[in-house]
């Protein structure tokens, strides 16, 4: 059986002008998983990762601690959605970020406005009924995370390990395909999922089996502050 470890990334700058790099947390977080798969016994024959930047970074910091000198595949397939285009579909004034982040501390706790209203925007986008306003439509999304799966499947050694670093979104889909959920109980996978938080799927001659999900012990009773979920 080979073993597939999706790693989600570290936290990433939320407010800040460049949303895609790990926050000074998020690159800690990077070298806390990394410690997490090495204590596990992890041995990746191979990694791959998103063309994001909080992808790669999270892969460099992760895979430095853990010692595999491994060179990062980058697999555009398991890029997160475009959220800036979700965000603003649902509020084409959030094109401005300095509009955005000034609603969103109207009520004195941006991150919970913020989360609020990305739901809103993502139940929108997962619906279905306005494709056409979308950059990239939720049907063509999954799909693409669907067939990354099955990328990732084949590149994974039959009794070997691949580690995988990639987005909440992209984890949710594959997990909501493997457990045959819907569209809308995908996203309730999501909202849950912890920054380097790892999901561990089994392939094997009877296909694919998910055997845990946001798996994030790693970010708990150690340093303060460990798990975020933004």
């Amino acid at each position: 059986m080979g073993t597939i470890y999706l790693v989600r990334h570290g936290q990433a700058s939320f407010g800040s002008d460049n949303y895609d790099a790990l926050s000074q947390l998020g690159h800690r977080q990077a070298g806390v998983v990394g410690r997490a798969l090495l204590a596990r016994g992890v041995q990746p024959d191979v990694a791959f990762s998103g063309t994001m930047r909080r992808h790669q970074e999270t892969a460099a910091g992760a895979l430095a601690t853990l010692g595999a000198g491994l060179p990062v595949q980058i697999l555009p397939g398991v890029n997160e959605f475009d959220h800036e285009n979700v965000i603003q579909v649902a509020e084409p004034r959030y094109a401005s970020k300095a509009v955005m982040m000034a609603d969103m501390a109207a009520g004195g706790d941006p991150r919970r406005a913020f989360q609020k209203f990305f739901q809103d925007a993502v139940s929108r986008w997962v619906g279905g009924n306005h494709d056409d306003e979308y950059a990239e439509p939720w049907s063509v999304f999954k799909l693409r995370c669907v067939t990354a799966l099955d990328e990732l499947v084949q590149a994974t050694p039959p009794k070997g390990q691949s580690v995988v670093f990639t987005s909440g979104g992209t984890i949710s889909v594959m997990c909501a395909h493997l457990l045959g959920l819907s569209d809308a109980q995908a996203f309730t996978i999501n909202w849950t999922l912890a920054n380097t938080g790892i999901t561990k799927i089994v392939t094997g001659r009877d296909g694919l089996h998910l055997v845990s999900v946001n798996e994030h012990a790693h970010l708990e009773g150690g340093e303060p502050g460990l798990l975020t979920y933004r």
